[in-house]
């Protein structure tokens, strides 16, 4: 099961020293993504979903707190081990209320970093893959959260809704979820959402599409869905 960390350390030879020596020493990371700044952190965030975090509390351009919070406010839950030069509790109290799960004073060696990663990503790849034999399970018996699931997504394709907030609805966890939507739909939380707000759209339009319209010249998004509903 591969296992996705984004390094984001703002000092080039510590970050590159970690990433060399994780990268000589373990298999478990198949990925992993390095970011110079907090900006740059989120951009990875966002682009790529890791599944581990190794967060600096002092970056440029956004701090490890700012980082944490964009990463939960877009729906995603990276395990996250903090670096900091800060010892005083508040700084440590404030990061695990965001979510961090270790909180590391630097300096530190690599091989403590390592050992500290270890733990949580073998416990990610152990839920990962009772996940999938859940989600193998189900696929063959039918399952009704996905059902549920579908019908929660029709229901509210218009709000702001995400994998995290959907899977709280179910009571289940958002690996679990993603990995259910994918074995049974072949789609991931995303592509699924957005096949249904194309699939409404398309719709809404066929319903008012007249003979008024021939002869219209369409452009952007409207041009591209009508070709889609055509």
């Amino acid at each position: 099961m591969p296992v996705r960390l984004l390094i984001a350390e703002d000092e080039d030879p510590i970050r590159k020293g970690v990433v060399k020596y994780i990268q000589l020493h373990t298999d478990r990371f198949t990925r992993i993504y390095e970011a110079e700044n907090g900006q740059k952190a989120v951009e990875l965030l966002l682009k790529y979903h890791p599944d581990m975090l190794l967060l600096d509390m002092q970056m440029p351009l956004k701090n490890g707190m700012d980082v944490m919070e964009e990463a939960r406010k877009a729906g995603l839950q990276p395990i996250t081990v903090v670096l900091s030069g800060y010892d005083e509790f508040k700084y440590a109290q404030q990061a695990i209320k965001f979510g961090a799960k270790e909180y590391l004073l630097k300096p530190v060696r690599a091989s403590d970093i390592l050992d500290l990663l270890n733990c949580p990503a073998d416990e990610y790849i152990g839920l990962e893959e009772k996940a999938e034999n859940m989600a193998e399970e189900d696929r063959k018996q039918g399952n009704p959260l996905v059902k549920t699931a579908k019908e929660y997504m029709e229901e509210h394709y218009t709000e702001d809704i995400s994998l995290v907030g959907v899977a709280e609805k179910l009571g289940i966890s958002q690996g679990y979820l993603s990995t259910m939507l994918k074995s049974s739909l072949g789609l991931g939380f995303v592509e699924y959402l957005h096949q249904i707000r194309i699939d409404h759209a398309c719709r809404f339009l066929m319903k008012r599409r007249m003979k008024w319209w021939q002869g219209l010249h369409f452009t952007g998004t409207a041009e591209i869905i009508l070709k889609i509903c055509a």
